[in-house]
């Protein structure tokens, strides 16, 4: 087994087996960041210490592990690691319950659903406002999860085989889950936040424009293109905002508009083109992303021939 097949295996048992409902690693590493947050001072410092600590013991702890064994060992066990860290089928999973809520008429169900997947405040949500949210977290968390997932799981391998797989695509989920928990510009987390807020814009930064790429290239491309180079430097994220204009161009649908956050309203711009999102949107977004996911791996596999 090679990186191709690792990649291949991975996203399989994603696809097949979905996230391990017991046991699973990050539970656990989120209990333990949970704890650090709630003991250590409100300070940058803190705050740097923690990241570095949480994101060098499991990225060694995985390339200690893997280093000894054979090769084709070595890319068994990455291909479970990677597993572990794509979080492709739990997305769609989420977002479409959210589908089944808003055709069923069920308004409180669909907000209660869309809570899963977003960090604004739904109990007030209508049902447009909740397709656009479903949209918008459809793309930047395909992004985070699963692109740039399988963007450093590929650089890794190229570089350093089966444990330079390991420790970087570890280490990446390891920075976006710290993100997800600390890097709220919140009384609490703006400071303590901070260091893990940064690193994880820097470590989805190149594959994030190549999410924005494929998007666009696997949708209406002209469209894709044209919002992303309009639109995304007036969106917050450095990130997401190539991603959603990217992706919302793409299908041809608006997005974006004000939400509440944390208690306060902001007000965000609109962006993309076309028409506002419907429910059949959720579906199409969904299908538009499994394209690009086996683009990459076309291209991954190709560069891991050439590579080799």
């Amino acid at each position: 087994m090679g990186l191709t097949a690792a990649l291949i295996a991975g996203i399989l048992l994603d696809a097949l087996c979905g996230e391990p409902r017991r046991a699973h690693p990050l539970v656990a590493f989120g209990r333990l960041a949970d704890a650090l947050d709630r003991r250590l001072p409100r300070r940058r410092s803190a705050g740097l210490l923690a990241l570095l600590v949480l994101v060098a013991g499991p990225a060694a702890l995985a390339g200690g592990l893997l280093s000894p064994l054979p090769t084709p060992a070595g890319w068994v066990a990455a291909a479970l690691l990677l597993w572990l860290c794509i979080a492709w089928h739990s997305l769609k999973d989420h977002a479409r319950a959210v589908v089944v809520a808003l055709r069923g008429h069920d308004l409180v169900g669909a907000r209660r659903a869309v809570a899963r997947l977003v960090s604004r405040e739904t109990d007030t949500m209508a049902a447009p406002a909740i397709r656009c949210a479903v949209l918008e977290s459809l793309l930047e968390n395909a992004s985070d999860g699963v692109h740039v997932t399988l963007f450093w799981f590929a650089a890794g391998g190229l570089v350093a085989g089966p444990a330079g797989a390991s420790v970087c695509v570890v280490a990446h989920r390891v920075i976006n889950t710290l993100d997800a928990m600390w890097g709220y510009r919140t009384p609490t987390h703006v400071r303590f936040g901070w260091a893990a807020a940064r690193a994880d814009d820097l470590a989805n930064a190149p594959g994030a424009r190549l999410a924005a790429l494929s998007l666009a290239l696997m949708g209406d491309r002209r469209a894709g293109l044209r919002c992303w180079r309009d639109q995304a430097a007036a969106l917050a994220s450095p990130n997401a905002g190539p991603v959603m204009c990217a992706g919302a161009g793409a299908l041809g649908i608006r997005l974006g508009g004000g939400a509440r956050y944390h208690g306060a309203y902001r007000e965000r711009p609109v962006f993309g083109c076309g028409r506002p999102p419907d429910d059949a949107d959720i579906e199409r977004a969904i299908t538009l992303i499994g394209r690009t996911l086996w683009l990459w791996v076309a291209v991954i596999a190709l560069v891991d021939w050439t590579w080799h």
